[in-house]
Formats: structure tokens, sequence, C-alpha cells
């Protein structure tokens, strides 16, 4: 905490590391979220179809 954090260098773009890891987790929270299905309520009697 007390030294400055590593950057990654990739062409033109200079990010830090830390902040990269947060937004690979914050992509990775939200493909989650598009993937995981909502619950959904059992309905307890049967339905006629």
């Amino acid at each position: 905490m007390n030294a400055p954090a590593p950057y990654i260098h990739w062409g033109f773009i200079l990010i830090s590391l830390p902040n990269f890891v947060l937004i690979c987790v914050m992509v990775l929270l939200f493909v989650l979220a598009l993937v995981v299905p909502f619950p959904h309520h059992r309905s307890k009697e049967p339905r006629d179809e």
C-alpha cells in the first residue's frame, strides 16, 4: 500500500492493475447476472395446457 500500483501496458491502453481487476470483477458479475436464471414461483396447482 506504500508503493505505487503496477500498470498494464497494451499499446495505447495504460491501466493500473487494481483498476483492471475491479473492471474484470464488474464484467464477470454483469455476465453472471445475465446468465443465472431468476428464481420463479412454482404453482401448487397443475396448469391446464
